[in-house]
């Protein structure tokens, strides 16, 4: 009797995980009322054409007032 060996699937190339935070570009956040006190400041520490959630956001705020100048 011939033996048959059974194949696992190939596996699918691992996918970046999927999160429900909601992402925003810097033009999107300079729009928010939430930082409408600190619009200068984030368009000096949001790079454009990258995306950030807002606890990213909260944290570059806490970051340069706890060191008081810009990386």
């Amino acid at each position: 009797m011939p033996t048959t060996k059974t194949r696992k699937p190939k596996t699918a190339e691992a996918a970046p995980p999927v999160s429900n935070v909601p992402v925003f570009t810097k033009r999107n956040i300079l729009t928010f009322q939430r930082y409408a006190k600190r619009r200068d400041l984030l368009s000096v520490l949001l790079e454009d054409g990258k995306e950030y959630t807002m606890e990213q956001v909260d944290s570059l705020l806490q970051n340069f007032f706890k060191k008081g100048k810009v990386n």
